[in-house]
């Protein structure tokens, strides 16, 4: 899956904040986001990630 930094992914459930989207950060093998809502971070396996994307928001395609 071609996932880029600043992409920002709507993933299938949602933070307890309610926000759905979040920023990448940085991709390896494991991916640090932000919530875009509420601003927490998080540090996700690859694996995990890639299994609860929905949608990918590119800013320049």
């Amino acid at each position: 899956m071609d996932i880029r930094l600043n992409d920002v992914l709507e993933l299938k459930k949602e933070h307890p904040c309610g926000g759905k989207n979040w920023l990448v950060l940085r991709v390896g093998m494991d991916f640090r986001l932000r919530c875009t809502t509420c601003g927490h971070e998080v540090m996700v396996p690859r694996r995990k990630i890639e299994k609860n994307i929905k949608k990918i928001i590119r800013e320049n395609p």
